[in-house]
């Protein structure tokens, strides 16, 4: 447990009703904060592809969240944030896949909601600090709030988290980032939680069964238009099903007849054209990246060696990066890495402390 927290600020803490953030509402009750207890309601279950039970937001999930906060004793609430949902995560969701982009909707609910919203309703309500069950760390250096790595590498969340800044670093806390998922469920079935053994939430919240392409159909006002399949060479292969249905790397779902296997190497939303071809022509060394967030940093003045990670469950790489200009960031790998993508983050590294990161473009 981080000896760091002890201080007697009121900090409103986001239990999602999951084990982690129970636990990290039981860690700072007991290192001597004053806790409120919040879920934010996202979405109305009929607007999306989930139901009432077995997902996110949902009925059990306050249930089991009250349940906890109750055991702690401290106050619970549900803030309602479904229309800053709608548009700030699934919108962005729908359009990327609209343009041929794969997005991680995570990074932009922990940009949009968590760390804004959530942080500035944290604020009216006279709460200096706000607190989750992110497995990340919280460093100091020169003035500096910095993210680090949580220590359980098989946890961590840094990458959804790039986008935090200084200032909000300050104001958060993340309980488990010296934790390992063991010790965390060690605790709740210690304390009796009637969430200790939950299983943790899987895909996307307001997608659960994965089947991204119907939910853009269903809830995007989109009708899938019929394309081309071309190879490298621009080579007519077959007819595609709308570009939302694809994305770099993939193999399967097709429905291509060829010698050898075939993968998504590139989307061009402009012909509405799908570019396929062998697995070898699906690496790549060089990224642009827009959007940046530098944490570590004010800017990058000259090129500088990192450690890169282009999605979440990419293992980071060594490459270099130079800044561009103010919005903008040039990555070149020292090797070829599989399945760089539009619209998933790039985010860099020094060991374990987070540089900052943007969109891949």
């Amino acid at each position: 447990m981080d000896s760091k927290l002890k201080n007697h600020n009121r900090t409103i803490v986001a239990m999602s009703g999951g084990v982690d953030s129970s636990v990290a509402a039981w860690i700072l009750k007991n290192s001597g904060y004053d806790c409120i207890g919040a879920m934010m309601k996202l979405y109305e279950h009929e607007d999306t592809e989930t139901t009432r039970d077995g997902t996110c937001c949902g009925a059990q999930d306050a249930s089991d969240a009250r349940a906890v906060a109750f055991r702690l004793g401290i106050p619970f609430y549900v803030f309602n944030f479904t229309d800053s949902f709608h548009n700030e995560v699934i919108s962005r969701f729908i359009d990327a896949y609209k343009n041929g982009l794969t997005p991680n909707p995570c990074i932009d609910c922990n940009r949009y909601l968590k760390f804004d919203r959530f942080m500035h309703r944290a604020a009216e309500i006279g709460c200096d600090l706000i607190a989750t069950g992110h497995y990340a760390q919280i460093t100091k250096s020169n003035g500096r709030y910095l993210l680090k790595k949580g220590i359980d590498s098989s946890k961590d969340q840094s990458y959804v988290l790039y986008s935090m800044t200084s200032a909000q670093l300050e104001k958060t806390r993340f309980p488990l980032g010296g934790m390992t998922k063991t010790q965390v469920r060690e605790i709740a079935l210690n304390e009796g939680f009637i969430n200790a053994k939950k299983h943790d939430s899987q895909d996307i919240c307001f997608v659960p069964d994965g089947k991204y392409d119907d939910f853009i159909e269903k809830h995007g006002d989109f009708h899938a238009k019929r394309g081309k399949f071309v190879d490298i060479e621009g080579n007519y292969l077959g007819e595609h099903m709308g570009i939302h249905r694809y994305t770099i790397g993939q193999r399967k779902g097709l429905g291509l007849s060829a010698a050898q296997p075939l993968y998504v190497c590139n989307i061009d939303p402009e012909t509405n054209t799908v570019i396929v071809g062998s697995n070898d022509e699906v690496f790549g060394n060089t990224l642009i990246a827009r959007d940046i967030n530098l944490v570590a940093v004010d800017s990058i003045k000259t090129s500088l060696r990192v450690m890169a990670k282009i999605r979440y469950n990419h293992i980071e790489q060594p490459a270099t990066v130079w800044q561009l200009d103010e919005d903008t960031i040039r990555v070149e790998f020292d090797k070829p890495q599989r399945a760089i993508t539009k619209g998933q983050a790039v985010v860099l590294y020094d060991s374990d402390i987070v540089i900052g990161g943007g969109t891949i473009v």
